[in-house]
């Protein structure tokens, strides 16, 4: 699944994380972070992961231009 790579970085710059801070509070590895933040697809489970942490809905993040 592709994130929204704007709604992303909004959300993380809103939060004040960096990709080691939201690694870190959602528990997804900082290389999966920056793979998403790049634009690669992550399932759905490291998506809810990611919205969890930085207190979004998952549809927030989601590209629905696919």
């Amino acid at each position: 699944m592709r994130v929204n790579q704007k709604e992303l970085l909004c959300a993380m710059f809103d939060k004040g994380f960096n990709t080691i801070q939201l690694a870190d509070k959602s528990g997804v590895s900082r290389a999966t972070i920056s793979n998403v933040r790049c634009g690669k697809s992550c399932s759905m489970d490291t998506l809810e992961k990611i919205a969890g942490a930085l207190d979004i809905s998952v549809e927030k993040l989601q590209n629905r231009h696919i």
